[in-house]
Parts: structure tokens; C-alpha cells; sequence
């Protein structure tokens, strides 16, 4: 059987904890700062952990990913 293919988007965009969650960064960070108080600006810096719900689908979409 053939390997599967890893979505290139994806790939980017989400890491692997070493217990098997994943990790993905806030959206809203790129351009149209100036209006955002830093303090926004500060906890969007952070990493977070995909929700439960959606835990699935992205690891379908990275599968070589651990």
C-alpha cells in the first residue's frame, strides 16, 4: 500500500506534543497590528492545543507527523 500524502497547509501549521496532542499557533497575528493593543497582541504570541472535536481530522491531515 502507498504511503499517504502529508497536506502541505497542514504541515505548517501544527506540531505534535510529545503525548500525541497537537499544538497550532492563533489567527489575527499577520497584518493590521496597529489597531491591536499589545497586550492582544501578547497572547496571540502563545501556542494553544487544537480542540478535541478537531483533533482528528488534522491528525488525518499529518499523518507522518509524531
Amino acid at each position: 500500500m502507498p504511503k499517504m500524502k502529508s497536506h502541505s497547509g497542514a504541515k505548517k501549521r501544527f506540531r505534535m506534543t510529545g503525548t500525541g496532542k497537537v499544538k497550532r499557533g492563533h489567527q489575527g497575528k499577520s497584518h493590521i497590528l496597529t489597531k491591536k493593543d499589545t497586550k492582544r497582541k501578547r497572547r496571540l504570541r502563545t501556542q494553544t492545543l487544537v480542540s478535541t472535536a478537531q483533533e482528528k481530522t488534522v491528525k488525518n491531515l499529518i499523518p507522518y507527523k509524531d
